[in-house]
């Protein structure tokens, strides 16, 4: 028993050893939650508290539930398996599996995944001859399973207008078509085990009395119906429960509650606080990951949100090094540095897979990606796609690849029923038969094809040449522009619940190409107007081949180190010896979205909460001047969470890496060459979104011009000439 609790601080072992009452841990980041959570099953079982079979534990995902099974394996002589140990939907599944008959369902019941519901749903509304236009599948399938994560099934659902009362209609008509067929949704297994054990009394009282502690890790992110689900298993008790009760313990953070958006309810917390009438909670703040500094940022950060539990990460690691903060020209130069420098780390030892380049949105690593590749290095985008490997960007260079060559067989085939056009498999066969008896192109054998499907695909054909010949002598970003509006992409993934990061994502790809031509032209203009205009085989031919050889070339390789590229969403759990956080900007982080939401602004902070935790020893906070967006130039504002940072904690670096100087500093002379303008220092100039200001330092030459311009109120800015467009006040 000395050796199982040895490793543990105060906190830490009190925790562990708590008395049989439910009882919430709040657990800062780094601070041992999956150690505390094995010992503490290790400990009741080992003083004989508990057999293995009165276990029952929650993790979120089947990752986490290998892991504590795998340590408690190591920690236990006993066989582990008679425990339930795993995710809601796995735990729920075997309940269901257990007590079929009951839950009415047959005994050989199937799962439906993610992709299994939308094409049931697609399914019955063809059956029903629905338009998919006006009732998306995909959106239809978001409110069916937002419902049923509330706990309502179609009879309870609130229908406030004709079109939300036709929604409900086919949440009806979908949960019928799901009890002939025998399926069940991932939604639907946590509902249907709920309602199995609310109505089921001695059911229910059975496995209050078998499941005599429930441990749950990630509580911050549980839903509704999760918690209910819960309460239904610990009797909703009393501070000592009734032999007949489970034990709750929950360990979570309030502080990285970061997933509203799929249904996590932060104020779950105070709720179990409030219902199970809690005697405390136990604080585990001891960070065994980052240096001081580090948490020192995080705690001045966090403390800016309202209502929280509570809590002040600490460490004995000491302070570490300052918190690196760089302000870019642009979002390249923003990569061209956070590249450099860590393949400066690189070289003096730091192994890739310790360094992970952090970022808000989907979209922003294309800038990044396109730096590490034209570097060689190679990287691993984890959690997520490549750039050019997105579904959406597949799709919108299929159709470039159709407008440069009409006879691309495979482009024709990705997206000729995509949005979809009433083209089915069949048709397609059809067409493919054609195709091959007149030795030609799908595209060119479209004319041969009869019927409905003929005229469907003979429709498609004239949306192609009809783009062909729209965008003909536009410069490649309109083009590009013009077929996302043109094909459909754009609406389609506007109907989406959750398609804004790839509408994010085809807005980059605009910029991709506007950076592309400034690249191959030398060009720093911001508008895309500024680009050639497109002849057969010219910039549009040349982009497709960069896409092509950015998208097979540097993700590393399976065992290769490699530079770990992902969003914040993506990191919460994971820890690096370095991290690069960028694009840290008003309306980018925190994000535009959060302003027009309740708590947005507090959810965002929790995100950037997460992002600083991840650091262990060294971490970089980037944002740019400019930015790319729709193919044009944006100027940016520093995010606000920068000034919530302690001063004291930060050094603020220039391009080259090496100190700012806080006063300011000119070029020779004192004056920005007059082929850019023939601005100098102490003139008084006007910007379109900063105001009146007074040059106080220039610097570079030619497109590297820029100039240091105190703004007043707006705070001094480094603005480059080739992008600011000053004009003299």
């Amino acid at each position: 028993m000395s050796d199982l609790l040895a490793h543990l601080n105060a906190p830490q072992l009190a925790a562990v050893t708590l008395p049989a009452q439910h009882a919430l841990i709040l657990a800062g980041a780094g601070s041992g939650k999956t150690r505390v959570l094995t010992t503490r099953i290790a400990w009741l079982i080992s003083t004989g508290q508990v057999g293995p079979q009165g276990i029952l534990a929650v993790t979120f995902t089947n990752k986490a539930a290998k892991e504590m099974q795998s340590r408690l394996a190591a920690m236990l002589p006993i066989n582990s398996r008679g425990m339930w140990i795993g995710t809601f939907h796995g735990l729920c599944n075997r309940l269901l599996r257990a007590h079929c008959h009951e839950a009415g369902l047959p005994a050989q019941f199937q799962i439906l995944d993610a992709a299994d519901q939308l094409a049931t749903i697609k399914r019955l509304l063809k059956n029903l001859n629905v338009d998919d236009q006006k009732f998306p599948p995909r959106e239809l399938m978001h409110f069916i399973n937002a419902h049923k994560e509330q706990g309502l099934r179609a009879a309870q659902a609130e229908a406030y207008d004709a079109f939300t009362s036709r929604r409900v209609e086919l949440y009806t008509e979908y949960e019928a078509q799901c009890r002939r067929e025998g399926v069940v949704d991932f939604a639907e297994l946590l509902l249907r085990s709920y309602e199995l054990l609310q109505r089921n009394e001695p059911l229910c009282q059975h496995y209050q009395a078998r499941f005599r502690h429930i441990l749950v890790d990630e509580f911050q992110d549980t839903n509704r119906l999760q918690y209910a689900w819960l309460k239904l298993l610990a009797g909703r008790g009393s501070v000592i429960p009734e032999s007949s009760a489970a034990c709750l313990f929950a360990v979570g953070d309030d502080d990285q509650s970061i997933y509203a958006f799929r249904g996590a309810e932060i104020g779950n917390m105070r709720d179990l606080q409030r219902e199970f009438a809690l005697p405390n909670v136990i604080r585990l703040e001891q960070n065994y990951r980052s240096h001081g500094n580090i948490l020192d940022a995080a705690n001045a950060l966090i403390q800016q949100n309202r209502g929280r539990l509570g809590k002040k990460l600490w460490t004995e690691a000491g302070a570490g090094e300052p918190i690196r903060v760089f302000e870019a020209y642009s979002d390249v130069d923003e990569a061209r540095l956070i590249i450099e420098e860590l393949s400066e780390l690189v070289r003096a030892g730091v192994g890739r897979h310790q360094i992970a380049l952090l970022y808000r949105s989907n979209a922003q690593s294309r800038v990044l990606e396109h730096h590490l590749f034209t570097q060689g290095i190679p990287y691993r985008v984890h959690g997520g796609l490549r750039f050019f490997d997105r579904q959406e960007i597949k799709h919108a260079l299929a159709y470039l690849r159709l407008i440069a060559n009409p006879d691309d067989d495979t482009a024709f085939t990705r997206v000729v029923n995509f949005p979809t056009r009433g083209i089915g498999s069949r048709s397609i066969e059809a067409l493919q038969e054609a195709a091959q008896q007149t030795n030609s192109s799908l595209y060119n054998a479209a004319a041969s094809l009869a019927g409905k499907a003929g005229s469907a695909v003979t429709r498609f054909v004239r949306l192609i040449e009809i783009m062909r010949s729209e965008t003909r002598d536009l410069p490649l970003p309109a083009v590009i522009d013009r077929l996302i509006e043109k094909s459909g992409l754009r609406q389609h993934y506007l109907a989406e619940k959750e398609g804004q990061d790839r509408l994010e994502n085809l807005d980059e790809l605009i910029n991709a190409a506007t950076a592309f031509l400034r690249e191959e032209n030398g060009s720093p203009s911001d508008s895309a107007s500024d680009g050639e205009a497109v002849p057969d085989g010219g910039p549009l031919a040349s982009f497709l081949a960069h896409a092509s050889l950015e998208a097979g070339e540097h993700q590393a390789g399976e065992g290769e180190e490699a530079v770990q590229l992902m969003t914040v969403h993506a990191a919460k759990g994971l820890e690096f010896d370095v991290v690069f956080i960028s694009g840290l900007e008003q309306g980018l982080f925190p994000h535009e979205n959060a302003a027009q939401e309740r708590d947005g602004l507090e959810e965002e902070r929790r995100l950037m909460y997460v992002a600083l935790t991840r650091a262990r020893r060294r971490l970089y906070l980037s944002h740019a001047q400019t930015r790319l967006l729709h193919g044009q130039t944006r100027y940016c504002l520093p995010s606000s969470f920068l000034e919530e940072l302690p001063a004291t904690l930060l050094r603020r670096i220039n391009r080259c890496g090496s100190q700012v100087s806080a006063r300011p500093t000119s070029s020779p002379g004192g004056q920005v060459p007059t082929a850019v303008g023939g601005l100098r220092i102490g003139q008084n100039v006007r910007h379109a979104r900063f105001g009146a200001g007074v040059i106080v330092a220039t610097e570079g030459s030619g497109s590297e011009a820029r100039v240091q311009v105190n703004f007043g109120a707006a705070g001094m800015k480094w603005l480059a000439l080739g992008y600011a467009r000053l004009t003299p006040a």
